[in-house]
């Protein structure tokens, strides 16, 4: 069974970022402190990002206007597929078109 662990603190995280940049590599910081070497290099990267040391990828403003823009989006579809069901029920209720024929 998976070992759980509540997250780290963002003072943490940015602790360990400034340790890493100081020259202290993430394995050693993972004998000393708790978080895995893995779990390090995951914070130094975005941070990494988030200050122009990196280019590979989006900073975290980026993803969050990302997520924001695809909540939007899933938003709007869902309201124009309403609005086009709507539109179809109403055109057959006041008999602006034919029913479907099942013929076809």
């Amino acid at each position: 069974m998976a070992k759980f662990h509540p997250p780290y603190l963002p003072e943490f995280r940015r602790r360990m970022v400034e340790l890493v940049r100081a020259g202290r590599s993430p394995e050693a910081l993972s004998r000393e402190f708790e978080p895995t070497a893995q779990s390090i290099h995951n914070w130094v990267a975005p941070a990494d990002r988030d200050e122009g040391r990196r280019s590979d990828g989006l900073t975290t403003e980026e993803r969050k206007e990302l997520l924001r823009l695809r909540r939007e989006n899933r938003q709007l579809r869902m309201e124009r597929d309403i609005l086009s069901r709507a539109a179809a029920w109403f055109a057959r209720e006041t008999g602006s078109i034919p029913e479907r024929s099942s013929d076809s």
